[in-house]
């Protein structure tokens, strides 16, 4: 498990450096084989499950196929000319049984593990509320007076110099390093799914359900993510752009945001109508 961390390791960094160090955090790569880099506890977790899951079905693979090319030698026409013709080997039968439920258990205890730790916050710092909308993001902050903004695409006309295209909103969500967030989504329509793959989070938003999960965010830097649910025409235009900041800085940009956002609850129309232009 070690050697595939390792290699992980080692194609981020290497990325990085053919892109010449662009100021990002995580974000698609192209030719992208693996994860994005982990920022978050959560998803230091789904990375090692990987790997562990990778070394398991490595090995059955190898089983299998050893298994195969010594049938094809041992028992072919002309190595084995007079066949058995046994119908039941009761050893056999028992392990063909006995091994693959061994094998689901070690899979399914760590998934549990996995599924139990990723489930609900313990004692969050914060907590950021997320809806869903055709098609773009709202974002709540109740611990903050309940500051409010909406998070629409960014036009391609509109890109300015290191812009992501199709990932790049016209407000960032603005998160502080270090602090457990407690997420909390729902849609006003249709379902979406908010995720963000360096935090290990893809959750559905349901309208009139609250679906509740939680991360950590590890490192400065910007994060990209995308609406993961086929919610409509539109669903490839419903990027997710999160900026994690210094507590410090989070504080001073929860001030600036107040004034900026108040009284400031609905989009723009001619944003929203402008964001399956590229669709047509």
């Amino acid at each position: 498990m070690r050697i595939f961390k390792w290699l992980s390791t080692v194609m981020a960094s290497a990325i990085t450096v053919l892109s010449g160090g662009l100021a990002f955090a995580a974000q698609p790569t192209p030719w992208q084989m693996g994860f994005q880099p982990a920022a978050s506890p959560v998803m230091e977790r789904v990375d090692g499950f990987h790997d562990f899951l990778l070394v398991v079905i490595t090995l059955i693979s190898v089983f299998v196929l050893a298994l195969m090319i010594y049938v094809f030698i041992k028992f072919n026409a002309k190595a084995n000319p007079t066949p058995s013709r046994t119908t039941h080997n009761t050893t056999i039968e028992v392990l063909w049984t006995v091994i693959p439920i061994i094998i689901l258990v070690v899979i399914a205890v760590p998934s549990f593990k996995l599924m139990y730790y990723s489930d609900r916050a313990v004692d969050p710092d914060m907590t950021l509320k997320v809806v869903g909308n055709q098609f773009f993001w709202t974002y709540e902050y109740p611990d903050n007076d309940d500051l409010t903004f909406d998070a629409i695409l960014v036009d391609d006309a509109d890109l300015k110099d290191g812009d992501l295209r199709l990932l790049t909103t016209d407000n960032a969500v603005v998160l502080p390093i270090d602090t457990t967030i407690r997420l909390l989504m729902t849609a006003n329509d249709v379902i979406h799914a908010w995720a963000v793959p360096a935090f290990g989070v893809k959750m559905d938003a349901v309208p009139g359900r609250l679906n509740e999960t939680w991360f950590r965010i590890d490192k400065e830097g910007t994060y990209y993510g995308q609406c993961s649910e086929l919610c409509g025409s539109n669903h490839g235009f419903m990027p997710i752009m999160v900026k994690a900041v210094s507590k410090d800085e989070f504080a001073a940009w929860v001030e600036k945001a107040k004034k900026e956002f108040a009284g400031n609850t609905d989009p723009d129309p001619t944003r929203v109508a402008s964001i399956g232009v590229r669709a047509e």
